[in-house]
């Protein structure tokens, strides 16, 4: 495909010792377990080594309504139909208590329907017609509809600016720039955190990013500061989806992890800076949903391939479909 077998050496990157083109494996996809708590992820998951038969799974909040039925059952929120009966008539100086009380917003996630529109916001492009191997983290209770950011909404991400290689944050914007291109979702860059990237990242985090949830969270780390990107782990992403009830699950935010240690070199070696970029787009193709595949042609293949720096039929066929995720207003 390339004119070269996949380990035989590439002329335009450095070789090995043994000539071998070196190849960086480019993820363990953020693994989060099931969480019982809703809208928090509990501690982190055991690792799991590519060799070992990587399969991205995503961070699922499934329900809200079981804290949702707690509160009623507590009295902290009233059921609409529990309306105080008045037996005597109020006197002139008693107040009115004939009126429902309000309920009280939610206080773990944003105010129901904060920032979605009444239509999708971008045009999903069509798929290739061949289409291509292609992979998904997550599914719907169906078994068959990936789930996938609201198209409703627009998907906001931050960059965390520490330990950037030069060229770094331009990679990351031509990244979400590309995503959005081929799966119509509308995305927006909000500017720089100082948010520490944590595995108890919290969704809906109001008194840093106010009333909506959290934006994607895009950091450059060390192995120190994440030990999953140890060795020639290169970088992470995933996602956390959540849901109302039985309602479809959505991804509300997520986190991009990229290994600020191997970056640089990464950068300064021949056509270093496609390499580069190839490697942004991957994870954020995982961000949105998107698995490993065993085809070498596909830029979600677990390793990197020399030449392979951009989408193929099959990426493309797989993120047109997570461009067309359901509209859950209520969230």
């Amino acid at each position: 495909m390339h004119g070269h077998g996949p380990g035989d050496p590439d002329p335009r990157l450095p070789t090995s010792p043994s000539g071998r083109t070196p190849r960086w494996v480019l993820d363990e996809a953020a693994g989060l377990p099931v969480a019982a708590d809703p809208w928090r992820a509990p501690g982190p998951p055991p690792r799991r080594r590519r060799g070992a038969g990587l399969r991205g799974l995503l961070a699922v909040v499934l329900v809200v309504a079981g804290s949702l039925g707690a509160a009623f059952l507590t009295g902290a929120v009233p059921w609409p139909w529990d309306r105080p009966v008045v037996v005597e008539p109020p006197s002139a100086l008693a107040p009115d208590r004939s009126a429902t009380t309000p309920a009280a917003a939610p206080t773990d996630r944003p105010t129901p329907g904060a920032g979605a529109s009444a239509f999708p916001r971008g045009s999903v492009p069509a798929a290739p017609a061949g289409g291509g191997a292609h992979a998904f983290s997550l599914f719907q209770a169906d078994g068959v509809t990936p789930v996938a950011y609201d198209p409703c909404r627009v998907v906001h991400y931050a960059v965390r600016p520490d330990g950037a290689p030069e060229g770094g944050e331009e990679l990351v914007h031509a990244a979400f720039a590309r995503i959005a291109e081929v799966t119509g979702l509308v995305v927006v860059h909000d500017g720089p955190t100082d948010e520490v990237p944590a595995t108890d990242r919290e969704a809906f985090q109001p008194e840093r990013y106010g009333d909506r949830w959290a934006p994607v969270l895009v950091a450059w780390q060390t192995e120190a500061d994440e030990p999953d990107l140890a060795g020639d782990i290169v970088g992470r992403g995933g996602s956390v989806a959540v849901s109302l009830g039985e309602g479809p699950r959505v991804y509300v935010t997520g986190t991009v992890s990229l290994d600020a240690e191997q970056f640089p070199g990464i950068l300064d070696s021949r056509d270093g800076e496609a390499t580069a970029a190839g490697i942004v787009l991957h994870e954020v193709a995982h961000l949105v949903g998107l698995d490993h595949v065993d085809d070498e042609s596909q830029l979600l293949y677990p390793e990197t391939v020399p030449g392979v720096t951009d989408f193929a039929a099959g990426d493309l066929t797989g993120l047109a479909r997570l461009g067309q995720g359901p509209c859950v207003p209520e969230l």
